[in-house]
């Protein structure tokens, strides 16, 4: 897997303070894309053990309320398998720490349904995640006035409360 960018201080993708790893390669192509360049998945840099390091590293401030996953698409198949011991690694060593995820596809329609049914990586790798925000970038329904989304079609969802509930269940910003 190859990563555009580390932000060591990320408020605009999650609630709070946060690491934001942004990804590389994405087949939607979503008019408007703020990170158009990022849909090359041999964008940046390739992603290294060096990198996970200096991510755990990063997350160790008290004041970091945990990890974003964005791109590019983090739900492409081999992003999953690059993105996986990672979460698992920030999940064993800050369990209060929670994750985010920004991806095209649908919660409930692909990720839940189909990706789950063909990979295994996926089921595993949704486990750790906390909240996603699901659905593409659509410009015609762009609102800036909108909390962590671009555009009004997209969810905030609270993936474990979905996952026990057998439902998507929307994130509330408590």
């Amino acid at each position: 897997m190859y990563y555009s960018k580390i932000k060591d201080c990320d408020i605009a993708n999650g609630a709070g303070v946060r690491v934001s790893l942004f990804v590389s390669g994405c087949t939607h192509h979503c008019k408007g894309c703020f990170n158009e360049m990022a849909w090359d998945f041999h964008y940046g840099v390739p992603f290294t053990q060096e990198d996970v390091a200096k991510i755990m590293k990063l997350l160790e401030p008290p004041y970091i309320a945990g990890l974003t996953l964005l791109g590019g698409e983090p739900m492409e198949y081999g992003n999953q398998q690059a993105l996986l011991p990672l979460v698992r690694e920030v999940k064993e060593a800050y369990p209060d720490k929670n994750i985010w995820c920004y991806t095209g596809y649908l919660y409930d329609k692909d990720l839940r349904s189909d990706f789950c049914a063909k990979w295994e990586v996926t089921k595993e790798l949704l486990s750790y995640l906390d909240v996603i925000v699901d659905g593409e970038f659509i410009e015609a329904r762009k609102d800036i006035s909108l909390r962590f989304r671009g555009s009004s079609n997209q969810r905030i969802i609270d993936v474990k409360k979905s996952m026990q509930e057998g439902r998507v269940v929307l994130w509330d910003e408590e």
